[in-house]
């Protein structure tokens, strides 16, 4: 506890009601002190620092003025979250941020009254408080109490489309909404687009800065007196500046931008809102991320996301690496297949560190683009790529991928265009938890006539799925891979074409046969080793594709054992839906075949380590040892049922 920072205001403060005893020179503060305590905890526990950091001011006004839990303050992406949870009763358990069994990284709806709404995806948080607006004046359950409803939304978020849809929508409406555009100009990379040129240049002007602030909005929210002479001096400024003019054509009124971290504007800014606001308002932020910490602003990413660190140095404390990572096995390779092929080209959503396109951004700048948070468009855009005679790379997570799932299925499957989805952060990944899992894709993506579906095994099979995926001309193709490091194998010097719809045989065994179709392939070679203490010598397959399925190699396996068990880092639905589909199809029950599938259950799977994850989910080495003496009907002493 020593080397805690010291907090006498922060400590005053239990819930957010306990910041209305201060004056405002004690609330800039408690802003410091809980900078500090926000430092200090991300520190011991890793996670998300810069986001947090930059809304430290804006966090202590938004609940020192308004009235948390009867109003709602909702969180776009929420990853910014944790001063709000320092100040809304969760102080004692900061320090177990994203743990197992600890707080969330995001806000949750399960874990606190003061988090209305769950997020971790972006771009939500407009549609959500306009629901809570309308619900309040609908008169909502009786025991809700609906007060005022707040989105806090960054730049980066509000570059998606569901952000302009919902403002669209509630400038319609007409309801009593707060926006607070958080602008940072930065999400996680710099953001691009055009509405980051115009943010830029609406406090690019400095000399306009307090005049516009006077005028922008503000008129609608003046005594009647003062608004005639606020709209003349509106309308003067526009002939000299673009001034809020895209948010007031949309209904709202606009005020900013004001500077995020000077308490003096914010203050009395947000009181007038309260006091005043009759219809939707925006009001303009702009902040620094990573702000008040020098490691962090220095970060190329100003702090996103960092591992546990020395609060003096900065420096972060990471495990070391044994093998490359999958996401830069990617990249590598694909760098090299671009450096043989002009036609190679590569789409993120504001995710080129993240899935490795960060190397070919910088090798091809002109055939690399990051399109913002706007996954639909991005899967379109790669459409219209590959349908001009490219061979794009549509590079995600799996679980951002959800979000662009219908123009997978419209605008490249239908019209079978030959799209490379790389599907990064495949199955659990740990501390982001259940948000971030990469749980459905084998599912939504083998249920797409043409589609292939690929699982690389390892870091070399990934290089030879990218090299797959770049030659594949005649419809969409697909492969996942998971977070992390790879399993150490050797990397050949460049990925070979694999067959399409051929797996490959890793080892011949007797009885049982085990199908692995991802990287479970090393916890079941592991498990085969404490068979093989019983006497027990599975034959163990790697399937590589979901889609088209190795009917042989299955058909096979069927024929020569009295089990198959597949295994897969997915949810039902996908790879072994598909096998067993397969094996009726083809009359295999009715040999007597006993068949298990081993996927993700049917639940979300709450934060933890990856390996705790798996240990949960029933798909580490124990659990398929437990299955295939199961299916044998052999007894287990002293282990667990599977």
């Amino acid at each position: 506890m020593s080397d805690r920072p010291d907090t006498p205001l922060l400590d005053k403060v239990q819930v957010p009601a306990d910041l209305k005893q201060f004056s405002d020179a004690e609330l800039r503060q408690v802003a410091h002190e809980l900078r500090s305590e926000t430092i200090s905890a991300v520190s011991e526990t890793g996670g998300h620092l810069g986001a947090g950091l930059g809304v430290v001011e804006l966090t202590v006004a938004l609940h020192a003025i308004w009235d948390a839990p009867k109003d709602r303050i909702i969180w776009d992406v929420s990853h910014q979250s944790y001063p709000h949870k320092i100040l809304t009763g969760r102080r004692d358990r900061i320090r177990t941020l994203r743990q197992k069994d600890g707080l969330s990284g995001f806000t949750k709806r399960s874990e606190s009254p003061y988090d209305p709404f769950g997020a971790a995806h972006s771009s939500t948080s407009i549609s959500a408080a306009l629901g809570f607006a309308v619900a309040r004046d609908l008169g909502g359950a009786p025991d809700h109490g609906l007060g005022d409803a707040i989105a806090v939304i960054g730049d980066g978020a509000m570059s998606a489309g569901m952000a302009f849809e919902a403002m669209n929508n509630a400038g319609h409406l007409n309801k009593r909404l707060i926006v607070i555009l958080n602008d940072n100009d930065m999400s996680i990379a710099p953001p691009v687009g055009a509405l980051s040129k115009y943010l830029s240049r609406l406090y690019g002007e400095a000399p306009f800065h307090d005049l516009k602030a006077a005028a922008k909005g503000m008129a609608s929210l003046l005594p009647p007196p003062f608004q005639e002479g606020a709209k003349r001096a509106k309308e003067m400024l526009k002939s000299m500046t673009v001034g809020g003019t895209l948010f007031e054509e949309l209904g709202f009124s606009y005020i900013g931008p004001l500077d995020g971290h000077d308490m003096s504007q914010l203050l009395p800014v947000l009181r007038t809102v309260k006091a005043r606001a009759t219809g939707p308002v925006l009001i303009h932020v702009v902040t620094k991320k990573g702000k008040g910490y020098g490691p962090a602003e220095r970060a190329d990413d100003k702090g996103h996301a960092t591992a546990k660190f020395d609060v003096i140095s900065g420096k972060q404390h990471k495990a070391p690496s044994n093998a490359p990572s999958y996401t830069s096995v990617f990249g590598k390779e694909l760098v090299r297949l671009a450096a043989v092929d002009p036609r190679v080209c590569a789409v993120t959503a504001a995710m080129p560190d993240g899935t490795g396109l960060n190397l070919m951004a910088e090798r091809y700048p002109s055939r690399c683009f990051d399109v913002g948070i706007a996954e639909q468009h991005g899967v379109t855009f790669a459409a219209g790529l590959a349908a001009g005679g490219l061979r794009p790379f549509c590079a995600m997570y799996s679980t951002f991928l959800q979000r662009g799932y219908d123009q997978v299925v419209h605008d490249v499957a239908i019209q079978r265009l030959p799209v490379r989805f790389a599907i990064d952060r495949a199955g659990l990944v740990g501390a982001d938890g259940a948000t971030h899992a990469g749980s459905f894709d084998i599912a939504f993506m083998a249920n797409l006539p043409g589609m292939v579906v690929m699982a690389a095994a390892d870091e070399a099979e990934l290089m030879h799925m990218v090299a797959t995926a770049a030659a594949h001309d005649e419809g969409p193709i697909a492969f996942r891979y998971p977070r992390g490091e790879g399993v150490g194998v050797e990397l050949p010097e460049a990925g070979e074409v694999l067959e399409i719809g051929k797996g490959r045989m890793i080892r011949t065994g007797k009885r049982v046969a085990i199908l692995s179709f991802g990287t479970r392939l090393s916890e079941v070679l592991t498990a085969c080793e404490a068979l093989e203490a019983r006497g027990i010598s599975p034959t163990v397959a790697d399937a590589r594709f979901a889609k088209p399925l190795d009917r042989d190699l299955i058909l096979q396996l069927a024929e020569d054992h009295e089990a198959l068990i597949t295994i897969e880092e997915g949810a039902v639905g996908g790879f072994g839906s598909h096998v067993a589909q397969l094996l009726s199809e083809e009359g295999a029950f009715d040999t007597g075949l006993r068949f298990r599938s081993m996927v993700l259950p049917d639940t979300f799977i709450d934060q933890s380590s990856p390996a705790d994850m798996y240990a949960t989910a029933g798909l580490n080495a124990e659990d398929i040892e437990a299955k295939v003496l199961d299916v044998l009907g052999v007894a287990q002493v002293g282990k667990r049922k599977a």
